[in-house]
């Protein structure tokens, strides 16, 4: 039978020559060149992994967590995984050991892959849940995982796996705070990777530079897909920096980021971005997030560019793209566009009817890019899902007459800061637990660098004095940075309405130009 095994794919992208320059490994702080990986130098390596994994004699679907930092040896690790025909988790570097501690007991993983500071407190999370084996890998590329891997051999016959099997898992928090983990198929990822790479007009010509994180959907799938899949040369930083990456824009042609990376390469890099820094480009793209008109305009008038916003989540991966070819229609700011080929949108009302042009409602989705549920989660799974199977994004919007699509709200209390997930149910659960606190209210407040902040509004119990500093503080200690709220206000209560549900709009707009300066 076929192989629809989505590094198949991928390894039949690879140039007939494998010697050619395929990922330049770059300095974040300068944008030098530290390190140049050829295809061959891909292949061997996912080779060496593939076969570390399957001299393990793991259970078939057996997953892989991965919380390390960002290199090309862990791009290679989850190829490696595919290639292996396992299952990719990849987890947030922020993610502090309570977080890990769930996933690790919910996803049951056979290995887990670290870095090497963190293998202390891993070990017991993964020694508690009876993980087979943990590695590690350190932001060079260095660590237990390369020491195992360099001893296995460089050919590997990729293993067999139908369109429908599970090819990676990534956890999306849940408004009641509880993560979910949306489980991808080969179908789903190759399918969507396919689709992006004609609609944008990906060739082997193209030169990506790639300064996103790899733990989620923007960095790992669209990102690497698309490159891997039409051959192109990738620019490597482990992190962004606006100076760094402006440096090497001459050679580059296309450029992927969240708002605030477009934010901070307007307010950092004068007066080095201009129309003549991008001769080459042919295409920039935005999307985890909402991107402000006034980035858009700004950047066309500096560089001549028109941002290509477009739409995406964990559980789908891209869903809708302003258009690349002008003969398509313009690129408009503040839509995200029209479905792509293959997938099919709609906007629905309340009691589950059509919305009529331009009126608004909840988006809901349907395409082979469309996951096929939560693991180990069937009854969020029926909610979810339409009786005549359309996924309900909880994202509210509305489609125009020419069909471009608008997002105007999420249903489901979503805060995106900085392109990253946050929902305030479990940032209020942790908060709740403190010693003192009778409750808490988080919101998101219009932030210019990360889109949104997040703040907490926190009442004590009777006769408890609360510390907003000792908050955070604890907070930091438990839940990944980017989630923890930049102020906390200690009120004496929340404001609600007649049935005694916390009015949060009433907060945001108590506090919405808190941010504003």
């Amino acid at each position: 039978m076929e192989n629809e095994n989505l590094f198949a794919a991928l390894r039949v992208a690879f140039p007939a020559n494998l010697d050619a320059p395929a990922i330049d490994a770059a300095d974040s702080a300068t944008g030098t060149s530290l390190r140049q990986y050829t295809w061959r130098d891909i292949d061997e390596a996912t080779a060496r992994i593939a076969n570390l994994l399957s001299g393990m004699q793991l259970p078939e679907g057996s997953r892989v967590a991965v919380q390390t930092e960002k290199s090309v040896e862990a791009l290679m690790l989850y190829l490696g995984v595919l290639r292996a025909g396992y299952v990719y988790l990849p987890l947030n570097t922020a993610y502090q050991a309570a977080e890990i501690e769930y996933f690790v007991g919910n996803a049951e993983p056979a290995v887990v892959v670290c870095s090497p500071k963190s293998l202390p407190w891993v070990q017991p999370i993964a020694d508690a849940a009876r993980v087979t084996k943990v590695f590690t890998l350190d932001e060079n590329g260095l660590g237990t995982l390369s020491d195992a891997a360099a001893a296995q051999s460089t050919a590997h016959a990729t293993a067999v796996r139908k369109a429908d099997d599970l090819a990676a898992i990534l956890y999306t928090s849940g408004t009641t705070g509880r993560s979910k983990g949306a489980m991808l198929s080969h179908r789903n990822l190759l399918s969507n990777a396919q689709t992006l790479v004609s609609y944008w007009g990906w060739s082997g010509r193209d030169v990506l530079i790639h300064a996103l994180p790899i733990f989620h959907v923007h960095g790992l799938f669209v990102a690497s897909h698309c490159a891997l899949l039409s051959g192109a040369r990738m620019i490597w930083f482990a992190k962004f920096d606006p100076t760094a990456v402006i440096a090497r824009l001459p050679e580059a042609t296309v450029f992927m980021g969240v708002p605030t990376l477009y934010v901070r390469l307007l307010a950092n890099a004068t007066p080095r971005l201009m129309q003549a820094t991008c001769t080459n480009m042919r295409l920039f793209i935005a999307g985890s997030a909402p991107l402000l008109i006034e980035t858009f305009n700004e950047f066309r008038e500096r560089t001549g560019h028109t941002i290509l916003e477009r739409y995406g989540m964990s559980e789908t991966c891209m869903l809708t793209s302003n258009p690349y070819d002008a003969a398509h229609g313009e690129r408009r700011g503040g839509t995200v566009g029209f479905p792509l080929p293959g997938v099919s949108v709609r906007v629905s009302d309340d009691k589950g009817g059509r919305c009529a042009v331009d009126d608004i409602g909840g988006i809901e989705v349907r395409g082979p890019n469309v996951f096929g549920g939560y693991w180990r989660m069937p009854e969020k799974n029926k909610e979810e899902f339409t009786a005549d199977g359309w996924f309900k994004t909880g994202d509210v919007g509305k489609i125009d007459g020419r069909g471009y699509v608008t997002i105007v709200g999420r249903s489901k209390d979503l805060i995106i800061s900085g392109g990253y997930n946050v929902y305030p149910a479990e940032i209020e659960g942790y908060i709740n637990e403190m010693t003192g606190v009778a409750e808490s209210a988080v919101v998101g407040l219009p932030h210019p660098d990360f889109g949104e902040g997040v703040i907490a509004v926190v009442v004590a119990k009777p006769g408890a004095m609360l510390d907003a500093d000792a908050i955070v503080a604890t907070l930091k200690g438990k839940i990944a940075n980017f989630k923890v709220p930049k102020r906390v206000f200690i009120v004496a209560d929340l404001p609600r309405n007649a049935m005694g549900k916390v009015q949060k709009n009433l907060l945001r707009q108590e506090h919405a130009k808190l941010f504003a300066a």
